[in-house]
C-alpha cells in the first residue's frame, strides 16, 4: 500500500491548508481574476497547476534531488526565478501609468468583450513560469510528499508521482475558489473596481518582494 487511509486524509487536508495560504500563487490568481474576470483567474490557476506538475515529475526522476543537493543548480534556478518574479512585479507596478482609465476600465471592457480584453494564453503561461522557475517548489515537494509514503512501498518514485498528482488535483478547487471569490468582488463591489488602478501597484510591489525574498534565500539543508 502506498499510503494508509488516515495518512491519505491528512495528506489531503494538509494540501488544502497549504493551498489556502496566501502567497505568490494566490496573489497571481486573485489579481488576474480581479483585473480580467473569473475566467482569467481560473486559467491562472491552471497555469500554476501545470507548472507544479513539471516539478512533480522532475523530482520523481531526480532533478529535484539535484536541486536539493547542488548549491550551484539551486542558485542558478533561484536567480532565474527571482528575476522572473521581479520582472512581473515591475511590469505590474508600472502598468497603465499613462492614466488610460486604470484597471476599473479594463474590467468594464472585459465584461463587454471578454475574448478581446485579456490574453488567456499569457495569463496561463505567467502562472506556469511563476512555478517552474521557483526551485523552492521542487524542494517543497521533495520535503512534503515523502512523509506520506508508506515505508514498505516497492516503487517510491511511482508513489511520489501519484501523491504529487493528487496534491495538484486537490489544489484545483481551491484555486478555482480564489478565482470565483475575486471575480465576484470585481463584478459586484464598485469600490473594488474603482480601486483596481492600485491593484497592479500593490500586486507588483508584492511580486517584487517575493522575488527579493527568493533571491536572498538560502538553499534548504539536505
Amino acid at each position: 500500500m502506498i499510503i494508509e487511509t488516515h495518512q491519505l486524509l491528512m495528506f489531503i487536508a494538509a494540501g488544502w491548508l497549504l493551498n489556502l495560504t496566501p502567497g505568490p500563487d494566490v496573489l497571481y490568481i486573485v489579481s488576474n481574476a480581479l483585473r480580467s474576470g473569473t475566467r482569467a483567474g481560473i486559467v491562472a490557476g491552471l497555469g500554476i497547476t501545470t507548472g507544479c506538475f513539471v516539478h512533480i515529475f522532475a523530482a520523481a526522476v531526480g532533478v529535484g534531488a539535484l536541486l536539493a543537493a547542488s548549491a550551484t543548480a539551486f542558485t542558478v534556478l533561484k536567480w532565474v526565478g527571482a528575476a522572473y518574479l521581479l520582472w512581473m512585479g515591475v511590469r505590474m507596478l508600472f502598468a497603465k501609468a499613462s492614466g488610460d482609465g486604470g484597471s476599473g476600465a479594463a474590467i468594464a471592457a472585459a465584461q463587454a468583450a471578454p475574448a478581446a480584453a485579456v490574453s488567456l494564453r499569457s495569463v496561463f503561461m505567467g502562472g506556469f513560469w511563476t512555478n517552474v522557475l521557483n526551485p523552492k517548489v521542487a524542494i517543497f515537494f521533495l520535503a512534503f510528499v515523502p512523509q506520506f509514503i508508506a515505508p514498505g512501498t516497492d516503487s517510491k518514485a511511482l508513489a511520489f508521482v501519484l501523491l504529487g498528482v493528487l496534491f495538484n488535483l486537490n489544489a484545483i478547487p481551491v484555486n478555482v475558489g480564489w478565482a470565483l471569490a475575486a471575480g465576484w468582488m470585481a463584478r459586484r463591489v464598485g469600490a473594488v473596481q474603482r480601486g483596481m488602478h492600485w491593484l497592479d501597484r500593490i500586486a507588483g510591489a508584492m511580486f517584487i518582494g517575493f522575488g527579493l525574498k527568493l533571491a536572498f534565500s538560502d538553499r534548504p539543508a539536505p
